[in-house]
């Protein structure tokens, strides 16, 4: 008779429970708690949240006994109705307003225009690492691609910052050898002609497709190169953000 093994169902349990943890061993929180915990911190940073969200399930209340009680002449109905539409109501609100919130918090920090550009669902090849970056201050500037063209954003106005966009619009553009694929400059803040920096997924997805699905993978596909090239150019094993020179062959020693 075949011996039955006593390591599967412990092996099974651990596998389960495995899905339940987060990779330093504690325990994942509940979707409610989540919830929870997403309400709390969108309602310290904005404050009109709860008024939103509690306003939104009134109104789809009433809306919904209103029309129940003029079909059916009850309205029961619509309490039950305006209770579910309300909910949902509120739920989007608060997702809009979370997101409003985390964009807040890394608002002015270094990569936060990425940060925002990764949120884009579909529409763009956002590239990972920043593009063009000056050791000195800090600025970068970030690119994505797509049928609306090439968008270049930079984090501020700086003239640091636009001289990193320059130098990589004629860069893309020795790449590219096409006038028809326009080149967005983009420039997060709050001031004049810039994009706020919760407003930039919307504002990239608005963009209007000028490129076909072909077109705009050509595009991607060349600006991959321009990417490698400059990866290539770098030795192995040196770090640009923390090079130092040599004193002594300087010195002619």
């Amino acid at each position: 008779m075949a011996r039955k093994s006593e390591t599967t169902p412990a092996r099974a349990n651990d596998t389960s429970t495995r899905g339940k943890r987060n990779p330093d061993g504690t325990k994942k929180p509940g979707r409610i708690k989540q919830m929870v915990e997403v309400y709390k911190y969108t309602q310290e940073v904005d404050r009109s949240t709860a008024p939103w969200m509690l306003g939104a399930l009134v109104a789809a209340i009433a809306i919904g006994v209103l029309i129940s009680w003029l079909i059916f002449n009850s309205p029961w109905y619509g309490i039950f109705l305006g209770l579910g539409f309300g909910v949902l109501a509120a739920m989007l609100i608060l997702a809009r307003k979370a997101e409003r919130a985390a964009f807040a918090r890394i608002k002015g920090q270094p990569g936060a225009s990425l940060a925002a550009m990764q949120s884009i669902r579909r529409g763009w090849n956002v590239a990972e690492e920043p593009v063009q970056v000056d050791p000195r201050s800090q600025k970068m500037v970030f690119r994505a691609a797509g049928r609306a063209g090439i968008a270049l954003v930079a984090d501020d106005d700086s003239s640091t910052s636009m001289k990193l966009l320059e130098k990589e619009r004629r860069s893309i553009r020795r790449v590219l050898h096409h006038e028809g694929v326009p080149i967005h400059q983009i420039i997060v803040g709050d001031g004049a002609d810039q994009v706020p920096l919760h407003k930039l997924p919307t504002h990239m997805t608005r963009m209007k497709k000028v490129l076909t699905k072909d077109e705009s993978a050509q595009v991607n596909k060349r600006l991959a190169a321009l990417h490698r090239s400059i990866r290539q150019s770098v030795p192995k094993g040196v770090d640009p953000m923390r090079a130092r020179p040599n004193r002594k062959a300087m010195r002619g020693r």
